[in-house]
């Protein structure tokens, strides 16, 4: 969960943090990663499409194929798994383009040779296509952030109500049902595909917006389908599926050893047992070292100082102030006392960081449109870091006219894209007050006039910085709609469900672009595109709640000391307290510390943007750094593995580290999350880990010992 090089670990931190959650605006690594391979690209090969003019690109009917989605809904299935269970433990979601394009490549390969040795290839496997399918599996695999399983829509919940002391009377409560919930997400989940169809010529060829994340995809996508290309391909699935298989077999293994709580290998006390008192320890996860390997190192480094700020340093030093700060007498989850500073503070820096990042890309916004106004005979807007505009007299490209003839040609109408933001706008108007009749049918039609508005902001500002803010207009969201509702007419609730019909369309609406921004670059049409992005979004509202509904029934979802505490929950609902309350029941010096932390995220973020590069990317990101506040360093652990593996495979081999390094992180993740699939099923039919393996001190140890003698 910015621009170009410069920002993308900032990019990668907010996202991560956004969903609760880290990383997932898009593809922050991956357009690391695709800067530095455009370069290359530019330096090797000038023409990219002069590579493929000998090809046809076919029909956008012809690039909708069945065996795209069908192979999109069964990566769809496994890559909704893997971000429920990201979103439900710590909020860190990395950018799964590479491993959906991959996958995607490999599995149609596999299609087209089998098919091809019996002789019914009737139509070969393009670019076009493998395009429409990672759109298809992004749509799907983002309805589990957006969805808010992790942050909004779980926090509606009695279960995060109680953890909280204020508004948990039953007019802020909705507990989840897998009926209202798909109902949900199919009503706020498809307004923003046509918030801004309209717009699509303007943002990618008439104002040149890079979209980094769209452009590292297509040239992902590109390298697949030349002949080298293809060959790494293969070998880069092969290791994928090696690391798979250990993930997945490992995870197996770890969970005969976790028949109780606090048991396994997943607390071992690596450092001591006052260590792990204080969550410092490495939990053997494969899923958290793989994201390791995939997040920038800056983006690990403020996680483990993060931790160790925090945990290290600040909460034991708070908890000596029990019975001065806050009462004795009161349990390590009470919002009264100890848990309160974890909390708000967390929330603080969030809220800091994301002010800043909102007036910064704002900035760029406004500072883009005077550009234009005051070269009015210019076709471009500024796109460069220092926010001057294309030379507008540069003579077009072979590979920009092939582009812009071929994404002109199949427009999308606007009667359609009007209209059909207009007619879901109404139903969704009607509709969502029968799921939630506390959120009134006039909040959601004002959010629904105001969200085109944001959502170009929105996509605007993702095209030049690659940043999307979508969770910051949730937030937005939150505190206007609760604070109008009041927590006498369920307000809480209102908030948060406005949290989920805002961040849907702005976020969605930028998505899309990136997409068309893929697809522009691999010769897709828009229509396979939007069409695409439809039906992945279908999936995606059947998929992602059916997923959750598994782990809700299997686990005990959103407790603060279990597997799944969905930290990103008790956040939301207590933004939306605050909206609605106010801040007078914190306990001694919360609210000062909570101040001082915000203005510390905003301007350690300042900083970071006012110094040279080689000196920014030393310093730590806010929004990262405030993960581990309420969750615990552990997982931070975990991810500073990864980047220390990849930083001694980069050291020893840099070209097969960039290579294969991708293909070893997915490995990692797709096994140990996909893992969670049958132990949910297990659990659900009752069978239980056999063994227990715990940790204890030596004087522990004795009077167990004396127990078990007697």
């Amino acid at each position: 969960m910015a621009s170009a090089a410069a920002n993308n670990s900032s990019s990668a931190a907010y996202d991560a943090a956004e969903t609760g959650g880290l990383l997932r605006r898009r593809n922050t690594t991956a357009a690391a990663r695709g800067n530095a391979g455009e370069e290359e690209a530019e330096a090797v090969a000038p023409s990219v499409e002069q590579a493929f003019a000998d090809k046809p690109v076919p029909s956008w009917r012809e690039q909708l194929t069945v065996r795209a989605f069908v192979v999109g809904f069964l990566l769809s299935i496994m890559f909704n798994i893997i971000v429920m269970k990201l979103s439900l433990t710590t909020g860190v979601i990395p950018s799964l383009n590479v491993s959906a394009s991959l996958l995607g490549f490999f599995l149609v390969r596999l299609w087209t040779a089998a098919i091809e040795r019996v002789g019914f290839l009737k139509q070969p496997f393009t670019r076009q296509e493998n395009t429409v399918i990672q759109t298809c599996v992004v749509s799907a695999y983002g309805v589990a952030f957006s969805g808010g399983f992790g942050s909004y829509l779980f926090g509606m919940s009695e279960t995060i109500a109680k953890q909280a002391t204020e508004a948990n009377d039953p007019m802020n409560i909705k507990n989840p049902h897998l009926g209202w919930i798909i109902g949900f997400m199919f009503l706020v989940s498809f307004v923003g595909l046509f918030a801004l169809v309209p717009m699509r010529k303007v943002m990618i060829v008439d104002y040149k917006l890079t979209y980094p994340s769209g452009t590292a995809t297509a040239y992902l996508i590109n390298g697949f389908h030349t002949p080298e290309g293809a060959d790494l391909a293969k070998k880069q699935v092969r290791t994928l599926g090696k690391y798979f298989s250990i993930s997945f077999l490992w995870a197996f293994f770890q969970w005969f050893y976790t028949a109780g709580d606090n048991c396994g290998f997943s607390s071992f006390p690596t450092f001591g047992l006052e260590a792990f008192k204080n969550r410092f320890y490495f939990d053997f996860s494969p899923t958290y070292v793989g994201v390791g390997m995939i997040c920038p190192y800056i983006v690990n480094v403020s996680l483990l100082i993060g931790g160790i700020i925090s945990w290290g340093i600040m909460w034991p030093l708070i908890s000596k102030k029990k019975g001065s700060w806050y009462p004795e007498t009161l349990p390590e989850s009470s919002l009264l006392g100890l848990q309160a500073y974890k909390v708000f503070i967390t929330i603080a820096v969030i809220l800091g960081d994301g002010l800043y990042n909102f007036v910064k890309v704002f900035g760029y916004t406004i500072k883009g449109f005077i550009v234009m106004y005051k070269n009015k005979n210019s076709n471009t807007l500024p796109i460069s870091d220092n926010g001057t505009p294309a030379n507008a007299t540069e003579e077009e490209s072979f590979d920009d006219k092939r582009r812009n003839e071929l994404f002109l040609k199949d427009q999308i109408p606007k009667t359609v894209a009007i209209g059909g933001y207009v007619v879901l706008a109404v139903i969704t108007s009607g509709c969502l007050p029968l799921i939630i009749p506390q959120l009134k049918w006039y909040y959601i039609l004002i959010a629904y006039i105001f969200a085109p508005i944001m959502a170009f902001c929105n996509a605007y500002g993702s095209g030049l910085t690659d940043w999307s803010l979508a969770t910051t207009y949730g937030k937005l969201a939150i505190f206007v709609f609760g604070a109008w509702a009041g927590a006498s007419h369920g307000g809480v609730l209102v908030g948060l469900a406005a949290c989920g019909v805002m961040m849907n369309i702005v976020g969605t609406a930028s998505d899309l672009m990136q997409d068309f921004k893929t697809g522009y670059m691999t010769l897709a049409s828009p229509r396979s595109m939007f069409v695409s992005q439809v039906i992945g979004t279908a999936m995606g509202c059947v998929i992602a709640p059916c997923v959750f509904w598994l782990f809700y029934k299997s686990f005990d979802i959103g407790a603060s000391d279990g597997a799944y505490p969905a930290p990103y929950t008790i956040m939301y609902r207590n933004m939306a307290i605050l909206g609605v309350n106010g801040l007078s029941s914190l306990p001694k010096y919360c609210l000062t510390l909570c101040y001082i932390a915000f203005v510390a995220a905003f301007i350690i973020n300042l900083i970071k943007d006012l110094v040279p590069e080689r000196v920014a990317k030393y310093i730590p990101i806010p929004m990262a750094a405030a993960i581990p506040f309420y969750l615990g360093p552990y997982f931070a652990i975990d991810m500073f593995m990864g980047s220390v593996i990849l930083y001694f495979w980069e050291w020893r081999n840099k070209d097969e580290a960039q290579s294969f390094g991708p293909a070893v992180a997915s490995g990692l993740m797709c096994g140990d999350g996909l893992w969670a699939l049958p132990q949910a099923v297990l659990s659900l039919v009752n069978v239980n880990p056999p063994l227990c393996m715990k940790f204890l001190s030596r004087a522990a140890n004795a009077k167990v010992d004396t127990f078990l003698g007697n």
